[in-house]
């Protein structure tokens, strides 16, 4: 996996800090004699590779074609935005051999962004010999994300409040309060902020429920009560599945 760009931080800084994030690009074409000749426009970003900046009603519109979002799995540098087809700067790229450049005038920050590379194209529904090709030199410059149990414990330490984490430092519950605690920083009403407290975090747990049973009672209309139970059959496999049974409520 290629390393994470150096200027990628930075980058990503501008453009959180400006009002615009209009970028534009430059192909190259043939004039009437045959001639090399730029031809530039203005496309609008649309995140870094695979991660697009989701808006609010994205979730629902997939959600209501039985879609869903990829899980965040894959960062990257590479530059995306999109287009029709049918758009004179399709032919170019791969007439070119998908050279490109791409500039950016953040003015809200001062600065220029000039991007040099190569563009592929996706997003083809008959799949086809370029469309693969295209997916296997992007998947070149994907960077899979660190991950670890360990931050993602501590993600779920720091969703509490410093009150809720200081609680991991008090008395052992449900013994007697006569019964005063040999560790001195074991007390009441700490507030911490320390998200790797060494006492704090060996008191600590997340608990994952994974189903096998799940049932609803729906009681939003008294007169028409419902209930259902779901039942995991087959196992955790891909031979699993979920068994929908309506009850009497």
């Amino acid at each position: 996996m290629p390393a994470r760009a150096p200027w990628l931080s930075t980058f990503q800084s501008h453009l959180s800090q400006s009002s615009t994030s209009e970028f534009n690009i430059t192909t190259i074409a043939l004039d009437a004699k045959g001639q090399t000749v730029p031809r530039t426009r203005t496309c609008g970003f649309r995140g870094w590779f695979p991660n697009p900046e989701l808006h609010s009603s994205t979730v629902k519109t997939l959600e209501s074609q039985n879609e869903r979002p990829n899980p965040s799995v894959y960062e990257s540098e590479m530059i995306s935005f999109t287009t029709d087809v049918r758009m004179e700067k399709i032919g170019q790229l791969e007439a070119s051999g998908n050279v490109v450049e791409a500039v950016f005038w953040l003015k809200d920050v001062g600065n220029q962004w000039r991007v040099r590379g190569e563009a592929f194209v996706i997003g083809d529904p008959t799949s086809g010999e370029g469309e693969e090709k295209a997916r296997e030199e992007i998947r070149k410059g994907l960077r899979e994300k660190e991950w670890s149990w360990e931050r993602q414990v501590t993600t779920y330490f720091a969703n509490h409040t410093p009150v809720l984490r200081g609680s991991f430092k008090n008395p052992p519950p449900g013994t007697p309060r006569s019964q005063v605690p040999t560790n001195p920083e074991l007390k009441l009403g700490q507030k911490l902020n320390d998200l790797h407290d060494p006492v704090a975090r060996g008191n600590f747990r997340v608990v994952v429920i994974r189903a096998n049973e799940v049932e609803r009672l729906d009681l939003s209309d008294y007169e028409k009560p419902q209930r259902w139970n779901w039942t995991l059959v087959g196992g955790t496999g891909d031979g699993a599945k979920w068994e929908e049974t309506e009850l009497w409520p």
